[in-house]
């Protein structure tokens, strides 16, 4: 069994589409649930999928072992960041080096880097008037959003969309296809 582990900061939508997409899978199983934010709510999607909880402090991410730690008694193989925006340290993209996944809710490289989540990148997309934005699901390296490139979604952006309605249509894309591009890259690294 191939064990990974979810990082998340907010509600938890992706890493629900995650866990429930590899619920019953042969080879591969959601084990961990790691936040940097104890009252989010992808906590209580990992506690009704019965997946363990880590919580840690912005100190014991980088100042500590502690993660990796947790990582390695866990037996994580691979990380998935889904909604996390904490850069990764150095010791943990070191340890799982081509192994941690991003989702970011545009098509980089535009719109990606430091202070680019959520609804300031949907923003950002409305206010540059963009015909087109999406999804970019890539490695992490150590600088936010510059790791290779493993896949790409689009969607439309009418004339008078709002942030809001770009980030509903960018949300499908992420429920659509994070969970099956996970699948893909893990199984073709392993076998």
């Amino acid at each position: 069994m191939i064990h990974i582990a979810i990082f998340a900061s907010g509600t938890g939508s992706n890493a629900r589409k995650i866990i429930n997409y590899f619920a019953a899978h042969p080879q591969i199983q959601v084990t961990l649930i790691l936040t940097n934010n104890p009252s989010a709510l992808v906590t209580e999607v990992a506690t009704q999928a019965g997946i363990p909880v880590s919580v840690f402090t912005r100190e014991e991410f980088y100042q500590s072992g502690k993660v990796l730690e947790t990582l390695q008694q866990h037996h994580i193989q691979w990380v998935i960041l889904a909604g996390f925006l904490w850069l990764v340290p150095h010791n943990l993209i070191q340890q799982y080096a081509n192994r941690i996944i991003n989702i970011h809710p545009a098509l980089l490289p535009k719109f990606g880097g430091k202070g680019m989540y959520g609804m300031r990148v949907h923003q950002a997309v409305v206010e540059n008037k963009e015909t087109h934005t999406g999804i970019t699901i890539h490695l992490v390296n150590e600088k936010y959003d510059e790791g290779e490139v493993l896949f790409q979604a689009t969607c439309a952006v009418e004339p008078g969309d709002t942030a809001e309605e770009v980030a509903h249509k960018v949300q499908i894309l992420e429920h659509m296809h994070f969970a099956e591009v996970i699948e893909k890259v893990i199984l073709k690294n392993v076998y």
